[in-house]
């Protein structure tokens, strides 16, 4: 009965990290992505900025300026837009702006 019981355990455990870690790799792709089609054109692959990017005014991602701003800050920007930066509010979901300051964030950092 406790080996029964065992292995249910890891059966179910087994399936929550598959399913989990297929939500994380989803979130990550979908957010690339995004970055890809509505971003990388201004703020350039890496985050730097494009030649566009620069004349516009984009701030680098690996900049102090940008990794010091909170979530909430980069999530806002994304989502009402700032300077000459279009919002994303109307064509991007709440979770997906949430996923992409993510992954800003990452670019950021590397």
């Amino acid at each position: 009965m406790k080996e029964m019981r065992r292995r249910a355990l890891l059966a179910v455990v087994t399936v929550v990290l598959i399913v989990g870690g297929s939500s994380i790799v989803a979130q990550a792709q979908g957010a690339e992505s995004a970055y890809k089609a509505k971003c990388a054109g201004c703020h350039a692959a890496d985050g730097s900025g494009s030649a566009i990017g620069k004349k516009l005014g984009t701030h680098d991602f690996h900049s102090p300026d940008v990794q010091n701003q909170s979530d909430e800050q980069l999530s806002d920007a994304i989502a009402k837009g700032k300077n000459k930066m279009p919002g994303y509010a109307k064509t991007l979901k709440p979770e997906d702006i949430k996923d992409l300051t993510a992954y800003v964030r990452a670019l950021g950092k590397k």
